[in-house]
């Protein structure tokens, strides 16, 4: 059986995995990473790779992509397979970055937990964007890494390097993964990576937005499954 490890995203604890912990614990020992430390990408990874064992599957929501992305580069012959669910390999836009910042600033002035709820909801597909079970979990993951861990974060990704060169050098089986209506990393992002990685294959799940693991669990275990039992 194949350990696994998985990376959560921007403001996501382990409850981001829950359903997904759930189905891929028969194929294998399940880690979801801490992200809560680092200053930067190649912390994270460093610190995730000192924890894990010799050899795993990985996969990376989001941020945890770009971490995801950063051990191939550390220490490729450690990872078996890779999935990469609803992130990107472009580096931020000065743009972006700026939008970032002004988003840890406003969340410095306002009251945190309401800035939450907004910026939350904005991810997901319109169908869920009313769902309070689903933004109660958002709220207490945001809660829980809270507004250092935020403001840590997000240095971490705006300073992020560009992992598109390191796509073609991928060889182990690789699962790209994103939500038809993600609104943070248009799916055209993930046609693209999916593209740049040798037998990369791209799933994309219907009626899904940014926070695809809790949106449509069902469609993102099935392939996760397919993935860790290929």
């Amino acid at each position: 059986m194949t350990p696994i490890v998985l990376i959560p995203g921007l403001l996501c604890t382990a409850e981001v995995f829950a359903p997904q912990v759930a189905a891929l614990w028969p194929h294998g020992p399940v880690t979801v990473a801490n992200t809560l430390t680092g200053e930067t990408m190649a912390d994270m990874a460093a610190a995730i790779l000192a924890q894990a064992p010799p050899r795993f599957a990985l996969a990376g929501l989001s941020m945890g992509g770009y971490v995801a992305l950063q051990i191939m580069r550390q220490a490729p012959e450690r990872v078996v397979k890779l999935a990469l669910i609803s992130t990107q390999a472009l580096p931020d836009t000065p743009e972006q970055s700026d939008q970032r910042r002004t988003f840890v600033a406003l969340a410095r002035k306002a009251k945190f937990a309401t800035v939450l709820r907004h910026a939350m909801s904005a991810m997901h597909h319109p169908d869920r964007r009313d769902d309070a079970e689903l933004a109660a979990v958002n709220l207490r993951m945001g809660l829980t890494v809270g507004l250092e861990g935020l403001a840590r974060q997000t240095a971490a990704i705006i300073s992020r390097p560009d992992s598109r060169p390191t796509l073609p050098t991928i060889s182990v089986p690789t699962l790209v993964l994103v939500g038809d209506s993600d609104p943070l990393m248009p799916p055209e992002r993930s046609h693209d990576m999916a593209a740049a990685i040798p037998g990369a294959r791209l799933v994309v799940v219907p009626q899904c937005g940014h926070a695809s693991t809790l949106e449509q669990p069902a469609a993102v275990n099935q392939a996760l499954v397919e993935w860790i039992g290929g």
